[in-house]
């Protein structure tokens, strides 16, 4: 693949933006003189985006409407018209007194007509809907609304004929007020813009709220069981506990005596949601054979019994009764026949002091422990206006031509907000602000940015077709300690999305975003404690564990999220918690290689300078480094003084050149630039593979070259580290013998010798001129080259 051009390059940087952010006035003025920007404090709960203004109808119910001369009855609805923009209330079958409770809501912008016009039309099935009255409203009259007003009251209109000459029998109430979204009304309404959307689609674009389900460790310490039985009397039973939560199945080692009274003492966890659904289902089975497992006792309990615990105390073990299998019973409905001779003894609790990781420790948003009772105070306050987006790219075709319905999903901590979703537009613009209470200020917001697939009117499933998913269009990241407080970043962040193809800008998000301070002490306070709660360190999970037990909590908010309505659909939630970020990519490997190469790359520069410095490239340098090397032995006490002062010049010096920016995706960092196909390929790969045999195999001769190339640098650092214990192993008699007789010479050297002098020597023989060097290895490398390692006992 080609490298990305420069101009590529530069669209992929952060941009600046100045929008018109804080609330004005319909006709032209601030509030607030300057503005919110420019006022003392922002006290508007819309401060952060710009003000978007909307002609509201409330259609709330109808009286005494007339009835059809013919059938004598009437189906009555509502029908907005606001210029070409119609919307249109359910219809009620026989009702003269409907109540409709609906809102439509229409964009200044876009309104090219000087009236409202409200019409009531009865419903026919056959024949064209009959015309009963209608109420209009001149534009330059609708009064304005601006909250914490409190809600326009509606009120009773008489129905106009057609030529509005005459009244006609029949009243509708209705509020017709201009507002901004602010509103409260905004969220639930009818939108001209998405006037195309029918059915249950339009219940997929409104805006919403969601809240992570309240997640728990479930700890289960099987202990042992009594009087556990087989069908095969002929031997004792090899028992093993198999224990069960919804989707989660975890097994306990076999015991290792086969016996009627196991002994296990191993902890399961399980991760569990509230409210709690699922039961905790336990069976004691015999291992039969590799292939045949037999079911001896079965237990089912519901979580609701189990103790919730909040630190680290023990918690009280209970003998439970297994449901025996009963086999070669006569009558069929006693399969299952209780015997109170076997029973399980469990210690079980609910873990509330954990923090459940359902997202990856890199991208973290919450750490507070699940027990709310456990929770701090919050130490500040994040909010986030979601602007726009600007040139989106075509994401699915319609009617022959390509459209983008685009929302946004932002996540942090348990709270979840999604975007209004805007029909058939490259430039949506949401202008929606949201708030989280900030508990650590080491967390990360993601913000990402989706199609929506699910609008009824446009989906037109065929048979067998699969299921529609909501396509990704880019996601962003924002860490809060990169922020400063109290300052409003208004930025354009590069939507990038790593393809089959390669890197592509899928188009821009326009974020406004502020972080607030409420306590500068516990901020500070935060930074010397530990980032999870103290039972991660004081009864820690195995990495296994955590991998296993975050993907199951992931399965577990998906679940739940996408019970809601609208759903937050599961490809969403797991884009956004980055569920495939363990898998594996040579692309990743290389980045993060390059990373750590990075790393290193200043204390190579400073060796590469001592060099210098050794060898007199530049005299007048490495006469001030004698001079100072001379002043440090003389006065030791200054040593560690002049290198805090010297890190603490480095640190302002550097002030000067810190990030304005917020972070976002660096294709450069990310090794995005030149990535090979094929390695592309193998990155977007289902798992298990379901590429061809050949590429699979050439796949493989890759990572085996790669890994062999990890083994010789593996093996390399192994050989050095056993060259030093063979200075004291007297694996190399003549090596050690040496080594030991020149550690009891430099001990008696050292004591009577004063350190000063020792030091001085030692740094005047290592800044020795080039003319009393040998180009050829020292001494001691040479010694230390020759001890043996046990790389000459491997196979």
């Amino acid at each position: 693949m080609n490298p990305i051009s420069a101009q590529n390059l530069q669209d992929y940087k952060l941009k600046d933006t100045k929008p018109q952010l804080g609330e004005r006035w319909p006709h032209g003025g601030i509030r607030g003189g300057g503005g919110w920007i420019n006022s003392e404090r922002a006290t508007s709960t819309y401060d952060l985006v710009e003000q978007m203004f909307y002609l509201y109808v409330r259609v709330e119910k109808a009286r005494d409407l007339p009835t059809n001369p013919v059938t004598g009855n009437i189906d009555p609805y509502v029908e907005v018209k606001v210029g070409n923009y119609k919307g249109k209330t359910k219809h009620f079958e026989k009702k003269t007194y409907p109540e409709w409770k609906q809102v439509f809501a229409f964009s200044k912008d876009k309104i090219q007509s000087s009236v409202v016009e409200v019409f009531v039309r009865d419903r026919e099935m056959v024949a064209r809907d009959e015309y009963i009255g209608r109420v209009i409203f001149d534009m330059n009259e609708v009064p304005t609304r601006v909250p914490p007003d409190s809600p326009l009251a509606p009120q009773w209109y008489r129905l106009e004929d057609r030529r509005g000459n005459s009244k006609v029998k029949g009243e509708v109430m209705l509020a017709v007020w201009m507002g901004t979204q602010a509103d409260e009304a905004f969220p639930e309404a009818w939108h001209s813009d998405a006037a195309s959307v029918h059915g249950e689609g339009v219940f997929n674009i409104r805006s919403k709220v969601y809240v992570s389900p309240k997640l728990w460790y479930l700890r289960v310490n099987v202990i042992e069981a009594q009087d556990v039985a087989s069908n095969d009397r002929s031997q004792p039973p090899q028992a093993f506990v198999k224990a069960q939560v919804g989707n989660q199945v975890l097994k306990t080692k076999l015991c290792p005596t086969r016996t009627t009274n196991p002994l296990w003492n191993e902890d399961l966890i399980f991760v569990a949601a509230e409210p709690f659904e699922e039961q905790l289902v336990l069976t004691v089975e015999n291992k039969m054979s590799s292939a045949k497992d037999e079911t001896m006792g079965r237990i089912i309990l519901p979580l609701t019994i189990f103790e919730r615990r909040l630190d680290h105390r023990p918690v009280h073990s209970k003998w439970f009764n297994l449901e025996k299998f009963g086999f070669g019973v006569l009558e069929g409905d006693k399969r299952h026949e209780l015997k109170f001779s076997s029973r399980i003894h469990l210690r079980v609790c609910l873990e509330g002091a954990y923090h459940v990781l359902d997202e990856s420790t890199m991208y973290i948003s919450d750490q507070r422990p699940t027990a709310r009772q456990l929770w701090k105070q919050p130490i500040g306050i994040l909010e986030v206006g979601i602007l726009s987006s600007q040139g989106l790219l075509p994401m699915k075709t319609d009617d022959g031509r390509g459209t983008t319905d685009a929302y946004c999903v932002a996540k942090y901590g348990l709270k979840w907000v999604r975007t209004r979703t805007i029909i058939d537009s490259f430039n949506p613009k949401w202008n929606e602000q949201y708030t989280w209470e900030v508990y650590d200020p080491c967390t990360v917001i993601t913000l990402g940015v989706f199609d929506n697939c699910h609008l009824g009117g446009n989906e037109k499933p065929g048979s067998g077709s699969a299921p529609k998913v909501d396509s990704r269009i880019g996601k962003v990241r924002i860490r809060l300690s990169t922020l400063e407080t109290d300052r409003i970043y208004t930025n354009s962040y590069p939507l990038l999305v790593l393809k089959p193809t390669g890197v592509k800008k899928m188009g821009e998000l326009q974020l406004a975003v502020r972080f607030t301070c409420l306590s500068l002490a516990s901020m500070i306070y935060l930074y010397g404690h530990p980032l999870l709660p103290k039972m991660h360190y004081l009864h820690p999970f195995t990495v296994n564990q955590l991998d296993s037990l975050r993907y199951q909590a992931m399965n577990i908010v998906a679940v739940r999220l996408i019970r809601a309505e609208p759903p937050l659909r599961k490809e969403v939630v797991e884009y956004m918690l980055d569920v495939d970020s363990h898998m594996w990519s040579m692309r990743r490997s290389k980045a993060n290689f390059f990373r750590i190469v990075s790393l290193f790359s200043g204390v190579i520069s400073i060796s590469k300078w001592l060099g210098d410095v050794c060898y007199w490239k530049n005299p007048i340098t490495t006469i001030l480094v004698h001079v100072l090397f001379l002043i440090l032995i003389c006065y030791p006490e200054l040593i560690l003084p002049t290198l805090f002062l010297y890190m603490f010049l480095i640190g302002i010096w550097n002030f000067r050149f810190r990030s304005r920016h917020p972070p976002h995706m660096d294709t450069k960092l990310s090794w995005a630039e030149g990535v090979h196909p094929d390695e592309l390929d193998e990155e977007f790969d289902t798992f298990p593979t379901s590429r061809q045999q050949d590429v699979v195999r050439m796949r493989y001769d890759r990572l085996r070259s790669v890994a062999g190339r990890i083994q010789t640098v593996v093996g390399d650092m192994a050989t050095q580290g056993e060259r030093f214990q063979a200075l004291l192993s007297w694996r190399d008699p003549r090596a050690t013998s040496l080594y030991v007789i020149f550690c009891l010479v430099a001990a008696i050297v050292l004591y009577v010798t004063p350190f000063k002098i020792i030091a001085l020597v030692a740094g005047l023989f290592w800044l020795r001129h080039p003319r009393f060097r040998s180009k050829l290895p020292s001494v001691p490398s040479n010694f230390f080259r020759r001890l043996p390692s046990r790389a000459d006992s491997m196979l």
